[in-house]
C-alpha cells in the first residue's frame, strides 16, 4: 500500500493506491506523533523529544505510550507488513523513530516542490502549477496542533509560503491578460493580510486593466490608509508610483501576455469593456454567454464538463425571464456538433429536452402555428443503400479541409451511391473522400462556423435564427423552431422513443427550406444520433456523413466539418474499409489540430486499436487500447469514461474465442448488463448466467447496437437459450455485411455473419 499525508488542514492519511481511501489514525495523540514525525522531515525525532512533545508534564509510563502510538500507526500504515517483519515507512532507527514517506507523499512536502518549481516558469506555466498547488490546501497547516509548541514555526512558514504563491498566481495571471480573475482571490487575500503591499498592488493594477480606473485608486487610498494606521508606515515607492501612473493611464500599464500577445491584450480589452457596458442583468448576457460556452466546450475535458453544466443554468435562466424567442435562441445557440450516441448525462439531456419541448409549446401558441410538421422541402430520405459506391474524390482535397469540389448533394434514397467530385457517380468499388464538418466529444469535439475558414455563427446571407435574411417574423419563428427541433432530436440519442426521429425530420425539413447551411448542419447532426433505429445502417450514415463534409466544407462549417469525418471514419470501419477510414481519421486530426480541437485525438485514437484489432493484431490492440484509455480520464466525456475500456478488452477475448476477464475490480459502467452472462459464464456459473442472460435488456439504439447483440447472442449460444438466440439472429440479420461493434470507431466482435452463423441464421 502506497500512503499518503496531509498536513495543510487536519491531519490525515490515505491510501493512494484505493483511490484515496481515507485510513483511520486513531486518536489525537497518534495524530500528534504522526505530524511530529512529517514536521521533522524524514529526521529521527528521540522518543525523549516525543514525550516531551507530546505532554507538558509527561505521566507515568509515558515512553510506553508512545511505543503504543507508533504500534498503532504502523499497523494502519502498513496493513500488510508481516509479523515481525521491519517497518519501511514508520521506521525505528537509533534513540527514536522516523518517517521515511517519499518525497511526494505529504501535500505539504508538494505544495512546496510546486512553489518553487512555478518560480523558475513563464507565467503560462507557472500558473497551473500555483493553482494546483493551493488546491492542497484544506484549512490551516497542522490545523488541529496550533497551539503546539513543535509545530508553530513550520505552521508559519508553510503560512508565508501560501501568501507568496497567492500573489504569485495573481502576478501570473495578469502577465497572461487575466486581471478580472485575479481581483476576488486578491481581495480574499487582502482581507486577511491587510499588510502584503505586493498584494494591493497587484489588486490596484487588475481593477485598473479591467476598466476600473476608480477602482483601483480607492483600493490604493485604502492601502495607505491601514498601513498608516495599523503599521504607522507610509506605503512603499511601489505604491506611489503606481498611484502616479494610473493618474497619468501611463502606457507601461497595459499587459504585457507572455503568450498570446496582442489576441490576449484584445480579449481582455474587449470582456472589461463588456462588463463594463452590458448592464449584469442584460438579456443579451445570456446569449453571449452561450456563445461563450459552445467555444469552451471545445477545449478538453475541463472546458466540457464546465459548459455542459452552466448551459443548463443558462437555459433556467432564461426561462425565469418569460420570453420564449429569448429561451429558444439560449437553448438552439448550443449547437455542439456531437459523435457520441450515448447520453453521458441522462438526467441533464432530460432536463434540456423538456425545456425546448416547454418553449417549442410557448412559440407555437404565441404565433398560433398549428404544427410541428409544416410543409417544405422534402429531405433526402437517408434510406437503404442502393449497393453502389462512389468514386474516389483527390486526396487533396480531402487533406485541404477548406474549399468542397463542385458536389451535389447526396441521394438519400441511394446512401451508398454518393457524388463524385465532379457530381457523377460510379459504381466502382471505393467511396469519396469528401471534406466537411465534425462532432466532437461525448458533445464536444468542435463547433460549426457559416464563416469560411471560420467558426461563426451565420454565413452571409444565411443568419443562423434566420434574421435579417427574409424578414419576416415567420421565417425566423421557422428558424428558431428548427434549432430546438435538432437539440430535442440530438439530446435524445439512444432512446426508443420516436420523438427523437420526428424532431429530426422536422428540422431537417425546415432548414432545408430556408436554405440556411448552419441550421442544416445543426439538423444533420440531429438526424446522425436518430439513425439507429435498427442494426445495419452504417451507409446511411456514411450518406449522411458525406453530405455533411461537402456542405461544410463550402461554408466554412469547421465544427461540423470534422463531425462528417469521424461519421464516415465509423460508417467506412462497419463496412471493413479500413482505407478510407483511415483517411478520414487523418482529415479529422488535421482539422482538430488547426482549429485547436483537443478532443478529435481521442476518438481517433480509439480507432486505431480498432484497426488493430480488426486486422488479428490482439495483443497490439490491446496495448493501443489501453494507451487510448488515458485519454478519456478527464476528458469530460462520463458516457466514454465509465467501462469502455473492459468492454473493448472483452471483445478482444471473444473475438480470439477466450472467456471474458474475471477481475471483480473491473468497473464496467452502463455495460453490465451484457457483460455479465460472459462474466459468470467464465467463472462457471452457469445457472446465474443463464439468469442474468434472461434478464439482459435491448440494447439502446446507439453505435454499439450491434457489438451488444452480438455479446447477447454469445452468451445465449454458450447456455443454449434459443429463444435469445433467435432475438439476436433477427436483431443483427440486417448488418450481415458489415463488422459487429466496428461501427462506433471504438471496437469490434468481428464479422457479423460469422455471429449470425453461430446463431443458427
Amino acid at each position: 500500500m502506497r500512503v499518503g499525508f496531509g498536513v495543510l488542514g487536519p491531519v490525515v492519511a490515505w491510501d493512494t493506491d484505493a483511490d484515496g481511501r481515507a485510513i483511520a489514525l486513531k486518536g489525537p495523540r497518534h495524530r500528534a506523533v504522526l505530524a511530529r514525525l512529517i514536521v521533522a522531515r524524514r529526521r529521527v525525532v528521540p522518543v525523549s523529544r516525543l514525550v516531551e512533545d507530546l505532554w507538558t508534564a509527561p505521566p507515568p509510563g509515558a515512553v510506553g505510550a508512545v511505543r503504543t502510538f507508533v504500534a498503532a500507526l504502523r499497523r494502519a500504515l502498513e496493513p500488510d507488513r508481516p509479523p515481525r517483519a521491519p517497518a519501511r515507512l514508520l521506521v525505528t532507527e537509533g534513540p527514536g523513530y522516523a518517517l521515511r514517506a517519499d518525497a511526494d507523499a505529504v501535500d505539504a512536502w508538494r505544495f512546496e516542490q510546486d512553489v518553487a518549481a512555478a518560480a523558475t516558469l513563464p507565467p503560462d506555466g507557472a500558473l497551473p502549477r500555483l493553482e494546483e498547488a493551493l488546491g492542497r490546501w484544506r484549512g490551516p497547516a497542522y490545523a488541529e496542533f496550533a497551539d503546539e509548541g513543535w509545530a508553530r514555526g513550520e505552521r508559519s512558514r508553510l503560512a508565508e509560503l501560501r501568501l507568496h504563491a497567492v500573489e504569485r498566481q495573481a502576478e501570473a495571471r495578469l502577465a497572461l491578460g487575466r486581471a478580472a480573475e485575479a481581483v476576488p482571490d486578491l481581495e480574499a487575500h487582502l482581507a486577511e493580510h491587510p499588510w502584503r503591499e505586493g498584494a494591493w498592488r497587484a489588486l490596484a493594477l487588475a481593477l485598473y486593466r479591467t476598466g476600473r480606473q476608480g477602482d483601483a485608486l480607492a483600493v490604493l487610498r485604502r492601502a495607505r490608509t491601514l498601513l498608516v494606521e495599523q503599521l504607522g508606515l507610509d506605503p512603499g515607492p511601489e505604491l506611489r508610483r503606481l498611484e502616479s501612473d494610473i493618474l497619468a493611464q501611463a502606457p507601461h500599464l497595459a499587459p504585457a501576455t507572455a503568450r498570446g500577445g496582442g489576441a490576449a491584450q484584445v480579449w481582455a480589452d474587449a470582456a472589461a469593456a463588456y462588463d463594463r457596458t452590458v448592464a449584469s442583468g442584460a438579456r443579451t448576457r445570456l446569449e453571449s454567454t452561450v456563445g461563450l460556452l459552445r467555444d469552451l466546450s471545445m477545449t478538453g475535458g475541463g472546458g466540457l464538463l464546465t459548459a455542459r453544466r452552466q448551459r443548463v443554468a443558462a437555459v433556467a435562466a432564461a426561462e425565469e425571464l418569460g420570453d420564449p424567442e429569448l429561451t429558444a435562441r439560449v437553448i438552439g445557440a448550443y449547437d455542439v456538433p456531437a459523435i457520441w450516441t450515448r447520453l453521458d448525462d441522462p438526467e441533464q439531456a432530460a432536463t434540456i429536452v423538456a425545456a425546448a419541448e416547454r418553449t417549442l409549446a410557448a412559440l407555437a401558441a404565441g404565433l398560433e402555428a398549428p404544427d410541428d410538421r409544416l410543409p417544405g422541402v422534402e429531405p433526402p430520405d437517408h434510406g437503404e443503400p442502393s449497393g453502389q459506391t462512389p468514386d474516389q474524390e483527390s486526396a487533396d482535397h480531402e487533406a485541404s479541409g477548406h474549399e468542397a469540389p463542385h458536389h451535389r448533394e447526396p441521394d438519400h434514397t441511394a446512401p451508398d451511391h454518393e457524388p463524385t467530385g465532379h457530381g457523377t457517380p460510379d459504381p466502382g468499388p471505393s467511396e469519396p473522400e469528401v471534406t466537411g464538418r465534425w462532432a466532437s466529444g461525448p458533445e464536444a469535439v468542435g463547433r460549426g462556423s457559416s464563416a469560411p475558414g471560420g467558426d461563426g455563427r451565420g454565413a452571409p446571407g444565411h443568419s443562423t435564427f434566420g434574421r435579417g435574411t427574409a424578414g419576416d417574423a415567420v421565417t425566423r419563428h421557422d428558424a428558431i423552431r428548427a434549432r430546438l427541433l435538432a437539440t430535442v432530436a440530438v439530446e435524445s440519442r439512444g432512446g426508443h422513443s420516436g420523438r427523437g426521429r420526428q424532431a429530426a425530420r422536422q428540422a431537417e425539413e425546415i432548414a432545408r427550406r430556408l436554405d440556411d447551411p448552419a441550421l442544416l448542419a445543426f439538423a444533420l447532426n440531429g438526424v446522425f444520433m436518430q439513425s439507429f433505429d435498427r442494426a445495419g445502417l452504417a451507409p446511411r450514415r456514411d450518406a449522411i456523413g458525406a453530405e455533411l463534409i461537402a456542405l461544410s466544407a463550402r461554408h466554412g462549417l469547421v465544427a461540423f466539418e470534422v463531425l462528417g469525418h469521424l461519421i464516415r471514419l465509423q460508417a467506412r470501419s462497419a463496412l471493413a474499409d479500413f482505407a478510407s477510414a483511415d483517411r478520414h481519421a487523418a482529415a479529422a486530426e488535421r482539422l482538430g489540430e488547426r482549429h485547436e480541437r483537443p478532443l478529435v485525438r481521442v476518438f481517433t485514437e480509439w480507432y486505431r486499436a480498432l484497426r488493430l484489432a480488426a486486422t488479428g493484431r490482439a495483443d497490439e490492440a490491446e496495448a493501443a487500447y489501453r494507451d487510448a484509455a488515458t485519454r478519456l480520464d478527464g476528458a469530460g466525456m462520463p458516457g466514454l469514461e465509465r467501462g469502455l475500456l473492459p468492454l473493448a478488452l472483452l471483445c478482444l477475448r471473444v473475438e480470439r474465442g477466450r472467456p471474458a476477464p474475471t477481475d471483480p475490480e473491473l468497473d464496467w459502467g452502463p455495460y453490465a448488463p451484457w457483460a455479465r452472462p460472459l462474466v459468470l459464464l467464465a467463472r462457471d456459473r452457469r445457472a446465474e448466467a443463464a439468469a442474468a442472460l434472461r434478464t439482459v435488456p435491448e440494447p439502446p439504439r446507439d453505435l454499439l447496437l450491434e457489438a451488444l447483440w452480438c455479446l447477447t447472442g454469445r452468451a445465449a449460444v454458450a447456455l443454449g437459450d434459443r429463444e435469445t438466440m433467435a432475438r439476436a439472429r433477427t436483431a443483427l440479420a440486417p448488418a450481415a455485411a458489415e463488422l459487429a461493434g466496428a461501427g462506433s470507431g471504438l471496437l469490434t466482435l468481428g464479422p457479423v455473419s460469422r455471429h449470425l452463423a453461430d446463431l443458427g441464421g
